[in-house]
């Protein structure tokens, strides 16, 4: 069955007018692109972890807060005191910020000779003495409010920490901090943390990237195309198809209502590493076709070709597209957003390598032939090398797939090392800013990562603060959490304190009189504002928060899995919410494992269906596979040996390595079955196929893994791992093409490929002794 062509030719110039106007016109939405650093919003409205962050926020507040963290030597000096102050009084004064706690805000509560409470400034006053010193540092240790919350437990660190307002916004607050920063200088060495620092240097590096991937990615390809192909039209034609995706694909962000973030900035690389793949086999077969004996003319050959090459490109291309389609069952928002983009990008490329592109090749005028197909003793090096390469696999069949097998065994043996992050403060080297300000928080303040458990009940019964209280304890406890805070902690000190700080009565009272006397004595002399992250209003919700001091996703899942099994068995009669950035970190543990496996599956099935109904055989769509049956274990393995997490970013790469890591395998297995229904023999037709597709497939590979090692230049780390296995991956998918296949095929000569009726011996031409195989 041969591809319809002459339409081609005949609607030429209507053809290659319509696709450049009409992919022109996405520039105009291009210009409204928006970049959406949130975090939150990559995750699905209707996760559990995150319908209990919007529980918790609509009892306690936006969670939003941005961080002034001092380094000294010692914060208890007199000058590094009044830099902090300095720096606390100034924040408070930036508009977004509702509140401001530190170690000059928070307070400190004292009993009065009279059984009464004094609530005072946690730091009443800059010490002058030593002696004043270390009784500022004694006072302190002995406040809970304070110590290890604001102030290192060794005293080398404070954190001034800003409440946001709902209408903060990133670019400036993180401005009018750097303002209150430079207002207030010193020695002491200053980081600024929280989200919306984060947030403003995702948003900047995703800018960032794609001011980087555009003139590398445009100069790698340009100089591979015009390496490979040796002609102009093999630059200006599969360039000009790469363009016009990339235009078509991005214009579509913002027409979808949809915006750029760190997963999709890896949508121009893809297109341009993947957009030219069909393009390129159409105009190598071309220049094959263009020899000095030839006859036909340009328009000719270029319908010859399209005749000949449709078919595969459609199959091809639509596994690629299905291959991408595959990432809606991921659970990352723009993995899926991408999937759709790529998707849209990749088929607008295919639907031009057989129209725009051939269009183009009959309106140009014939080129020459290329020396090296002319004249093989004038080929390169690539073409020389696929002929050896050619009559080693025919010489040693069983040698290549048994290496195969054994190498694949060795890679896959590190799957079980294999582990997932989603820790977003993990898409930065531990060099980088953000890391180094989460390494400081983890370090001095108990930890970057918060969990919040919210109770419900009567919060003043007795029975209800001592289960909370308990709860506090048993977070102490585990060697991941480095901080706690919980209203029970506020009581047992509240008690203390009006017991003349005797250590037995650092417990909870045993009525509710008592426990309402005592936030009635607090209330007199401080503000009840103090307790709103604590406790709600009416006494009815109270919130624990534990700081985990690890930055492993492991270490996080652990700690909200015992949250979890823990509130079951001892809080069951109250209503308890497990939220935080924490839980829906350990939430995505199991979605990204789980989305992987639905991923990998659904995509390989699919994939294989798709490649069995273009070759019209269900043997055939098996075949396919085979490769990349080997290729899946082998790279999951070598993530595990080397310790590339399994995270947003790399889940991705099941399902994109299916979608085209099988093209050069439909490929090469298509002009095999065309070899072999010529009338050659199995071990003739493989080398037939491989030494003609085969340069195809190996400069489209080259160009595809050019293209993804432009991602090597990206600022986040799980975008260069991705570029990376990308790479192997394909890398790997068409040494399968060129050694693994031609020696099965050469070896168990597949039926679905042989020919349909027996062959005249005048059918098959002699074998030219440059092809012996024993040579």
């Amino acid at each position: 069955m041969k591809f319809p062509s002459q339409w081609v030719v005949r609607w030429a110039w209507a053809i290659i007018a319509t696709f450049i106007v009409g992919s022109l016109l996405f520039l105009i939405p291009l210009r409204k692109i928006e970049i959406d650093p949130e975090i939150k919003n990559q995750l699905p409205p209707d996760m559990p972890a995150q319908l209990n962050i919007a529980a918790i926020e609509k009892k306690f507040g936006g969670s939003e807060l941005v961080m002034i963290v001092v380094e000294a030597a010692d914060v208890l000096a007199p000058s590094t005191l009044k830099r902090i102050q300095k720096l606390s009084e100034e924040l408070a004064k930036v508009p977004t910020v509702d509140r401001v706690m530190s170690p000059f805000t928070l307070t400190d509560v004292q009993g009065t000779p009279d059984g009464m409470m004094s609530v005072e400034p946690a730091i009443p006053s800059i010490p002058e003495t030593d002696a004043d010193r270390a009784a500022l540092k004694e006072r302190l240790e002995k406040n809970p409010i304070v110590y290890g919350n604001v102030v290192a437990r060794d005293f080398k660190a404070a954190t001034i920490i800003g409440l946001l307002s709902a209408d903060a916004k990133d670019s400036e607050t993180v401005a009018a901090v750097q303002r209150v920063i430079d207002a207030a200088p010193g020695p002491e060495t200053v980081r600024v943390g929280g989200m919306p620092d984060v947030r403003q240097r995702v948003s900047d590096d995703i800018r960032s990237d794609i001011r980087r991937f555009a003139p590398a990615g445009i100069v790698v390809i340009l100089a591979f195309l015009l390496f490979s192909l040796r002609q102009l039209r093999g630059v200006v034609i599969p360039f000009t198809v790469q363009v016009l995706a990339i235009i078509v694909a991005m214009g579509l962000i913002p027409l979808f209502g949809w915006k750029m973030q760190m997963v999709t900035v890896t949508l121009p690389v893809i297109l341009l590493a993947l957009g030219n793949d069909h393009t390129i086999h159409l105009v190598a077969r071309y220049q094959e076709e263009n020899l000095p004996t030839e006859k036909a003319s340009g328009a000719e050959i270029a319908v010859r070709v399209l005749r000949e090459l449709g078919f595969p490109v459609i199959t091809a291309g639509i596994t690629t597209v299905a291959g991408f389609l595959c990432l809606l069952s991921h659970i990352v928002i723009p993995a899926r957003q991408l999937g759709v983009l790529a998707a849209f990008g990749i088929a607008f490329a295919v639907v031009a390598s057989l129209s725009f592109a051939p269009a183009v090749l009959a309106k140009m005028r014939r080129a020459k032939p290329l020396p090296n197909l002319v004249n093989a003793d004038k080929a390169p090096f690539l073409e020389r090398l696929l002929q050896h390469n050619a009559r080693f696999v025919l010489r040693n069949k069983r040698l290549v797939v048994g290496g195969t097998l054994l190498l694949t065994l060795l890679a896959a043996a590190g799957i079980p090392f294999l582990t997932v992050d989603t820790n977003p403060i993990n898409y930065y080297p531990s060099t980088a800013p953000v890391a180094e300000t989460a390494h400081t928080i983890n370090k001095y303040f108990g930890g970057s990562t918060e969990i919040s458990v919210m109770v419900e009940g009567d919060i003043q019964d007795p029975t209800v603060m001592k289960k909370i209280d308990a709860l506090d304890r048993e977070l102490r406890k585990l060697p991941q959490v480095g901080f706690t805070s919980s209203i029970a902690q506020v009581v047992r000190t509240m008690n203390r304190a009006i017991s003349d700080g005797k250590a037995e009565a650092d417990v909870i009272p045993d009525t509710r009189e008592a426990i309402s006397q005592l936030f009635l004595l607090y209330n007199m002399g401080g503000n009840p504002q103090d307790f709103e992250r604590l406790v709600d209003f009416d006494y009815r919700h109270a919130l624990v928060t534990a700081r985990v001091n690890s930055l492993s996703t492991s270490d996080i899942a652990a700690v909200v899995n015992h949250i979890r099994e823990y509130t079951a068995r001892e809080m069951g009669d109250l209503k308890v919410t497990v939220g935080g950035f924490g839980a829906v970190f350990a939430d995505l543990v199991g979605a990204i494992v789980d989305g992987q496996v639905a991923s990998l599956a659904t995509s390989f099935l699919v994939v294989m269906l798709l490649n069995a109904f273009g070759f019209r055989s269900l043997r055939a769509g098996i075949w396919s596979m085979l490769p990349l049956a080997l290729a899946v274990p082998a790279l999951f393995g070598l993530m595990g040996t080397f310790g590339i997490e399994l995270n947003v970013v790399t889940a991705m790469l099941s399902s994109i390595m299916i979608g085209c890591g099988t093209d050069y395998t439909v490929h090469f297995l298509w002009r095999y079955r065309d070899e072999r229904r010529e009338g050659y023999g199995a071990e003739e037709a493989s080398y037939r196929a491989l030494n003609t597709v085969g340069r195809g497939v190996v400069y489209n590979g080259i160009s595809v893994i050019l293209g993804f090692a432009v991602l090597g230049l990206s600022n986040f780390t799980p975008v260069r791992y991705f570029g990376f296995l990308v790479v192997v991956s394909v890398a790997a998918c068409v040494l399968a093409a060129i050694q693994l296949m031609p020696a099965l095929v050469a070896w168990l000569d597949p039926r679905f490929a042989r020919p349909r009726l027996a062959p005249q011996p005048s059918m098959a031409a002699p074998r030219p002794a440059s092809v012996n195989t024993e040579v």
